[in-house]
């Protein structure tokens, strides 16, 4: 009788409370954002599975870049995957997709099997971002002893660079054309105004293609959400790993600057192409081992970098034997 005549107290004094909990936890789960619960690389992305790869190379690309990517995959993609040892994938961000762009790539995925897509806006602005997100991804899904970023307007001499990785053991390798007098810039598309280390970016190997030691694509990896993300890509590879023990290389026959050189025999990696240009280099390089139509052409000279100097001395363009 007593627990009766108390039960209208107790209901009065507990029943708030408990409704009050009910309601906030309905409220942060319904208000949950997207980018929270996708925000796993692992729970967004298929797991790839297979042996471990000499290469694994990375192509940037984006969703529109459709023929471009056909057209690597016709040219220096195809060679054979039995004969040399890496695998290789177009990334792209697949997040704010018109209906037509999300049927293509979904079309374009089936065919070839070979998207890597993440989970985030794909624009100039996210380049950094994408870059490291496809480290990370890479990294925990992909048996690789190398890693070759490049962008889908690079013509790779896949063969050559497969096998000479394959007479080294480096894993702290970071191999490509390094520049130490880049100025920082401070207006326009490629400002960067989080960069305040220096007036000039630390040396880096340009963005057009450079090869990554596992080790480094690990620790990069590993300690993604403290690597501060600048706007110039290749500039933010090179300073997360500006204080780490690293074999640099730096190498002429990387034809990566913002305007192509010209054309050598000896480019292994060649920047700023067109589905034309790729086509053309693609046919000698299968019919002839060269990748040159007709004479070698210079359109201006490449340097050695000095590393006994400081990156200001480094790059002086003065040896006209240089690819």
């Amino acid at each position: 009788m007593l627990l009766v005549r108390n039960m209208p107290r107790l209901l009065k004094q507990f029943v708030p409370p408990l409704i009050g909990f009910l309601l906030g936890y309905m409220w942060r789960v319904l208000d949950s954002s997207p980018l929270e619960t996708t925000s796993n690389l692992e729970n967004d992305l298929p797991l790839f599975t297979g042996p471990s790869s000499t290469l694994l190379v990375l192509v940037i690309s984006s969703p529109s870049n459709s023929l471009l990517r056909n057209t690597i995959r016709e040219t220096w993609l195809s060679v054979s995957k039995k004969n040399h040892n890496f695998k290789a994938f177009f990334v792209i961000g697949e997040r704010s997709l018109n209906s037509k762009q999300v049927y293509d790539l979904s079309q374009e995925k089936v065919r070839h099997d070979d998207l890597l897509l993440l989970p985030m806006h794909d624009s100039y602005g996210t380049l950094t971002s994408k870059v490291l997100k496809s480290f990370e991804f890479s990294q925990k899904n992909f048996k690789f002893d190398y890693l070759l970023k490049c962008d889908d307007d690079t013509f790779v001499d896949i063969e050559k660079i497969v096998d000479e990785l394959e007479q080294q053991n480096e894993r702290t390798l970071y191999w490509g054309f390094f520049d130490g007098r880049a100025p920082v810039q401070t207006k326009g598309k490629w400002a960067d105004p989080q960069y305040r280390l220096c007036d000039k970016y630390i040396p880096y190997a340009l963005g057009g293609g450079y090869v990554l030691g596992r080790s480094l694509v690990q620790y990069m990896a590993d300690n993604s959400r403290m690597l501060e993300l600048f706007n110039s890509e290749d500039a933010s590879v090179g300073t997360w790993l500006a204080g780490l023990k690293v074999k640099r290389k730096h190498d002429s026959r990387f034809d990566t600057e913002w305007k192509s050189r010209g054309c050598s025999n000896q480019f292994v990696v060649t920047h700023k192409q067109t589905q034309a240009d790729m086509k053309i280099k693609w046919k000698r390089l299968a019919k002839y081992g060269s990748i040159c139509e007709g004479a070698e052409t210079k359109v201006r000279l490449s340097y050695n970098y000095d590393w006994s100097k400081p990156p200001s001395e480094c790059c002086i363009r003065s040896d006209h034997s240089l690819p």
